[in-house]
């Protein structure tokens, strides 16, 4: 058993069904086009299904397959990007039905739409703050909890006392910060998003425009879910998730609108 049958082992409520992978890794990947097609062959040969996005700064995206075939997957896409994907980020869930209709490679310009080239979490970044240490930074009076998600995302479940920006897509952002945001600048200020990608430009991006103690959830709420437990939990609500499953609760379980979770 390889690590990440191992982390699948231990991923969700342990019920049979798929598993399935949230990833992305910041890497420079100039042959991102040439990349496109192998990386097709290998899911399509391994029955996986979700989609991946390429760009030249890196990969990032959802799949899901048997458990055994997708680890295989996740292999062969190291190999393939000969050592690029090492310090990947993965987190790993269950679905009883597949949670994806089809296969989707793409290449886009960015891996997330930002739209600011100074945002390069290979350069700059927000410290990453572990799950486990997660709820005593929010709970400080000096903090500002920023939710890094789109409204609809927020409106499903957040943190206590999070700010909502707002924003209708990612590259909102930008705006929200230099307006609503700029009396922060010398405050420290913890960023939180789904798996951790988005809170990866956002945190870039706040330390290139002048904030000083910028802070992001390692993981994301994916990985906050997944190991803190409920009854020490400050998440409220349920985490949306980009894929038929539509939510995930503590324990990364699926939940419906008449099981909350928190």
């Amino acid at each position: 058993m390889n690590q990440d049958s191992e982390a699948f082992a231990t991923a969700g409520d342990a019920s049979p069904g798929l598993a399935v992978a949230a990833l992305y890794a910041f890497a420079p990947t100039p042959d991102a086009a040439d990349l496109r097609e192998p990386l097709r062959a290998l899911c399509e040969r391994r029955g996986v299904r979700g989609t991946l996005l390429l760009a030249p700064e890196g990969v990032n995206g959802t799949i899901a397959a048997e458990p055994s075939e997708l680890s295989a997957a996740l292999d062969e896409m190291r190999s393939l990007f000969a050592g690029r994907l090492d310090g990947m980020e993965l987190k790993f869930s269950t679905a009883a039905a597949p949670p994806f209709r089809r296969l989707k490679v793409r290449l886009k310009r960015e891996i997330v739409t930002l739209g600011d080239p100074a945002a390069d979490p290979t350069r700059l970044r927000g410290a990453s703050v572990a799950p486990e240490d997660w709820n005593a930074l929010i709970g400080r009076d000096d903090v500002v909890t920023v939710d890094v998600r789109n409204a609809f995302e927020v409106a499903m479940g957040s943190f206590e006392g999070a700010i909502d920006p707002g924003t209708g897509r990612f590259s909102d952002f930008k705006a929200f910060a230099a307006e609503k945001l700029a009396g922060a600048k010398h405050r420290t200020v913890a960023l939180f998003c789904t798996g951790g990608i988005r809170c990866e430009k956002a945190s870039a991006h706040l330390l290139a425009n002048g904030f000083r103690d910028v802070r992001q959830l390692q993981g994301g709420i994916l990985r906050y879910l997944e190991h803190v437990p409920p009854e020490r939990s400050r998440w409220r609500g349920e985490c949306f998730v980009f894929d038929e499953r539509v939510a995930l609760g503590h324990g990364l379980r699926q939940t419906t609108p008449e099981e909350p979770n928190g």
